[in-house]
């Protein structure tokens, strides 16, 4: 069996999802849509980044054996090579870019769609490494391109701005210290006929999400103490693994902050936590008439447009509730963005059109809404002046009702999101919809948008985007209903 590049870093972060890799593959579940997107986004980056070392012979498209072959010549006749792949010794590693330098040196580029260098980037590099030098070829240098965020898009992508390339070599050779023996580890077990027990840990999420958390999880009860409020995961695994599991086996002498210790009582003791003169006191600074909004945004890595930065996020969508006296009837609004152009200057303009000069502007999370409008702002001045004025000083933060816990039901599993605030406050449900969640949103509307589909498809997306994006406002207006019934 072969040790790859990914079943090298997968040993690193869990030995069972290794052996499981290669041994036990149908028990790996299919990467979701979001999963999908993001490998395919990484290839579109691994491609601009070649523009960066122009000329070179490019080998991604090739089977194992036909790259390994291509690969050989090309280091012969001293090419840049896109997706060099080296076989020796069991062990095989496919790189970016591999740039020629000096008489008979290389250079490893790894591409990278992150903004900064993370660990798991240098035991990627490090590995890259052991395997060429193993193949024989002598390296210079180790450099990790990564996106760079101050990047601001004026015209045509230019890839030598859009990239930052950060020498690692010091890096590598620490993280390569031990490398043969891990090596050596990761080949035992992978030929193993017996899969390894591994207890659940940090490395569950460390550096990624394990695609087998479902399967070793499913003995973690409801109400464990992974359901703490903000507790550091590791103080979470040092209860868990001394023996306590569950939210209602906590001993009083535990440290806890005052939002954990409250979980903790409603453990022993049942019921909700209910702090009335504080719903109160939210309720009664709330205006109508009440705007009830939601956005929706986009974050492509490589800006679509000028004056955008990389990941910056661009409204495409929102939904608003009005209403205009407690108890009464909501009118809805909503905007969805049409065509390929900026959706920005028509976002703002919608919003102004509709929020009007009085009343609460009431969102879930105010760090995101006054993030993107402000941002917008900057791109677009006119706008500066009523956001600052007329804007900012109405928006009320749902959000701050269960944060601070003024309310907290049990249910909630130590969250604050809407999502599992609702199910406790109303019957409202995400459940039937097509689009169920703001990333899915967010991706289905650049593939539609942006991508090449038929016309009844982005029209099925587009209502499926549109009755999301409305649940989530409505569900706002029903948490207040709700909250107006406790507190009465």
């Amino acid at each position: 069996m072969l040790l790859t590049k990914s079943n090298y870093l997968l040993g690193l972060q869990c030995p069972k999802l290794l052996w499981v890799t290669k041994n036990d593959k149908e028990r790996i579940p299919e990467p979701d849509f979001a999963a999908k997107h993001k490998f395919k986004a990484g290839d579109i980056i691994g491609v601009l980044a070649t523009k960066v070392f122009p000329g070179g012979v490019d080998l991604a498209g090739l089977g194992f054996k036909e790259n390994i072959d291509a690969t050989k010549e090309a280091v012969k006749k001293r090419q840049t090579i896109y997706e060099a792949g080296f076989m020796v010794d069991n062990l095989f590693s496919r790189g970016d870019i591999l740039l020629p330098v000096g008489e008979d040196e290389w250079d490893i580029i790894e591409v990278k769609s992150a903004t900064q260098v993370k660990d798991v980037n240098i035991h990627d590099v490090s590995f890259q490494k052991y395997t060429y030098e193993k193949a024989g070829l002598k390296i210079r240098n180790c450099i990790l391109m990564h996106i760079n965020n101050q990047y601001i898009k004026d015209g045509e992508i230019e890839p030598e701005e859009l990239f930052v390339q950060a020498e690692i070599n010091d890096k590598v050779e620490e993280y390569g210290k031990g490398i043969e023996e891990r090596i050596k580890d990761f080949m035992e077990i992978i030929e193993s006929k017996e899969e390894p027990k591994v207890k659940i840990g940090l490395h569950c999420s460390d550096p990624y999400d394990c695609s087998l958390m479902d399967e070793c999880w499913k003995d973690v009860p409801e109400g464990s103490v992974f359901e703490f409020f903000r507790m550091f995961k590791k103080k979470c695994f040092e209860l868990h693994d001394g023996g306590t599991v569950c939210l209602n086996e906590v001993p009083e002498d535990i440290k806890l902050n005052d939002k954990q210790q409250i979980q903790r009582r409603l453990a022993f003791d049942g019921g909700k936590h209910i702090d009335k003169p504080a719903i109160k006191n939210f309720l009664n600074n709330l205006k109508y008439p009440i705007y009830y909004l939601d956005f929706e945004t986009i974050n492509p890595a490589i800006p679509k447009f000028d004056g955008m930065k990389p990941y910056q996020r661009i409204p495409f969508q929102f939904s608003l509730h009005i209403q205009k006296e407690e108890g009464g009837e909501c009118e809805h609004i909503s905007f969805l963005a049409d065509g390929t152009s900026d959706p920005r200057p028509k976002f703002m303009q919608a919003l102004k059109d509709n929020l009007r000069d009085g009343g609460s502007i009431l969102v879930y999370n105010q760090g995101f809404e006054k993030g993107v409008m402000n941002e917008s702002a900057i791109l677009l001045p006119e706008f500066r002046e009523w956001y600052d004025e007329n804007i900012l000083p109405r928006i009320k933060d749902l959000w701050d009702v269960f944060k601070d816990f003024s309310y907290y039901d049990p249910k909630q599993k130590g969250s604050t999101s809407i999502k599992y605030v609702l199910p406790v406050l109303s019957d409202l449900k995400y459940d039937d919809l097509d689009i169920k969640n703001g990333i899915l949103a967010s991706l289905e509307y650049e593939r539609v948008t942006y991508g090449d589909v038929e016309d009844s498809e982005r029209l099925k997306v587009r209502e499926a985007l549109e009755k999301y994006c409305e649940l989530d406002t409505w569900a706002e207006v029903e948490i207040v209903k709700g909250l107006r019934e406790i507190s009465e």
